[in-house]
């Protein structure tokens, strides 16, 4: 009888810690995908806030030795883009990745070059002479690989700037207290009495 009496206050919480659970959005806040639409959310929600202007976009790029003239994207159903893939190819050409929910990985490269010189098991597009978009993937079929293809485009700044890292900023150096104000300026390595 003591130990239900005990047990009793636990049970009657028990019910509302639960139903507490669970009740934020997946998706809220994060910078997770919505379903099969191959945008980030965040680049969603910063397409109703004013995108950056370009020439910062392409100040970020060149951060990140990618030519901006290079930067192409695609929109493939059931496929996510994985921000943390985003970078460079070869000299300052441009790579991204899609993943699906069943493991899928679509493969983007975008660099300088011809359709002509097509590996094989990719499909290449030449948006413009002299530059080239290849796609392959894993687990992907064919048949997606050229959808994707057939999508590949230039994105928007809004587009852009939802997957691009943010701009670094500008920090003040470090005060280290180990660094004596006379002299050249190195670190103060003597060695005190005993030591």
């Amino acid at each position: 009888m003591i130990r239900t009496v005990r047990a009793l206050p636990l049970l009657l919480v028990l019910p509302a810690l639960l139903t507490a659970c669970g009740t934020e959005k997946a998706d809220a806040g994060g910078d997770g995908a919505a379903a099969g639409t191959g945008k980030p959310e965040a680049g969603r929600a910063r397409e109703s806030a004013p995108a950056p202007a370009r020439s910062e976009l392409d100040s970020r790029l060149r951060a990140l030795g990618i030519a901006p003239e290079l930067v192409y994207v695609t929109d493939v159903p059931g496929f996510t883009l994985a921000q943390q893939s985003v970078g460079v190819n070869g000299d300052d050409g441009f790579s991204v990745a899609y993943w699906a929910k069943n493991g899928a990985v679509l493969h983007l490269y975008a660099e300088r070059g011809s359709a002509a010189d097509c590996p094989g098991g990719y499909v290449c597009r030449e948006p413009v002479k002299g530059r080239v978009v290849r796609l392959g993937g894993e687990k992907v079929a064919p048949d997606v690989v050229r959808e994707a293809a057939d999508a590949v485009h230039r994105p928007s700044p809004a587009e852009l700037a939802g997957f691009l890292p943010p701009a670094p900023t500008a920090t003040a150096p470090v005060e280290r207290g180990d660094l004596p104000s006379y002299g050249d300026g190195a670190p103060d390595n003597s060695v005190g009495e005993g030591g």
